[in-house]
């Protein structure tokens, strides 16, 4: 159950365990939170709860340096419901949210409205206004207003602690592979096909042509991927190049995938391309006989990958 604001959420929204923040990615550090969350509720008879806020804080308070966003509202929402959440209260984040201290937000909303009685976050939490409050102030706060305070370590990977800062300097530095083992799934770009300049078609290999209203993109370069019907479910695996076509003095980028399995049926209108591995850079070719010889090398290793992936032996 979604809820849009504190008017919308109702007198039995608690007592709940509760977890609070952005989870942009909903990455396997926020998965433990979640599932620690789910398991406290269900011990103790519960509602499992999750408060994110709309827009992302720092798009009001920091606009400037607002972080560009891995995944929609609506994605993430999405994602934390199929993890077994059983409600996400969706507060705006307006100047009056902005403005209360951090006492005031424990005890206005997380305890008089939501009726907390544990709140899950990472070790790096703030709240409350200019972010004054932290971890160890809101276990006092639990410790003054009856409720636990349970303080979730950050998950790593290869040493490096997974967060959505890493996974978008991954992503957009092109290594998708580095990006997918942190998110625990592959990054994908969801959006609209549309017409392109008809140069697939008659001159190297035809594309579906991706729209994409993601903040995040991959660095320009080619990579395997996997391409889902929105609709449907449908899939196949793919090739993606992402950047501005230089063997055709392109100045637009371009989200271009060529798919690897035969289209039956009508083309696909809305998907969503999943990133596996980079396979190069963008490059200039001589002329569009070059570019689709090496597009077809490129095809190459990408049904490679796949077919190691079969037998479990590719990495991602």
């Amino acid at each position: 159950m979604i809820y849009r604001s504190l008017a919308e959420t109702p007198d039995d929204f608690g007592p709940c365990a509760i977890t609070i923040g952005n989870f942009d990615g909903v990455h396997r550090g926020h998965r433990q939170i979640l599932r620690r969350v789910i398991s406290l509720a269900r011990e103790e008879g519960w509602k499992s709860a999750l408060l994110t806020f709309d827009p992302h804080p720092a798009k009001l308070v920091t606009p400037a340096s607002a972080p560009r966003l891995l995944t929609t509202l609506e994605e993430r929402a999405r994602i934390i419901l199929e993890r077994g959440i059983d409600q996400i209260l969706i507060l705006p984040f307006t100047p009056e949210i902005a403005a209360l201290g951090p006492e005031d937000f424990v005890r206005e909303i997380l305890v008089d409205k939501l009726k907390a009685r544990a709140v899950l976050v990472g070790s790096n939490f703030h709240f409350g206004k200019r972010a004054a409050g932290d971890a160890a102030a809101l276990e006092e706060f639990g410790e003054r207003y009856s409720f636990e305070t349970d303080i979730v370590v950050p998950v790593l990977w290869r040493k490096r602690v997974i967060s959505s800062s890493a996974i978008r300097r991954s992503v957009e530095a092109g290594d998708v592979a580095t990006a997918c083992r942190m998110l625990g799934r592959p990054y994908a770009l969801p959006g609209k096909v549309v017409p392109g300049e008809g140069r697939g078609s008659k001159e190297t290999v035809p594309t579906l042509n991706l729209d994409t209203a993601a903040e995040v993109l991959p660095n320009d370069g080619v990579y395997v991927t996997r391409t889902r019907e929105s609709s449907t479910g449908r899939e196949w695996p793919s090739i993606t190049n992402v950047g501005t076509r230089p063997t055709f003095d392109g100045r637009n980028r371009t989200i271009e995938t060529y798919l690897l399995s035969t289209l039956a049926g009508a083309p696909p209108r809305e998907i969503s391309v999943e990133f596996l591995r980079r396979v190069r850079d963008e490059r200039k070719f001589e002329n569009a006989e070059t570019l689709k010889a090496q597009i077809l090398r490129d095809v190459n290793r990408a049904q490679t990958y796949f077919r190691r992936l079969g037998r479990g032996t590719a990495a991602g």
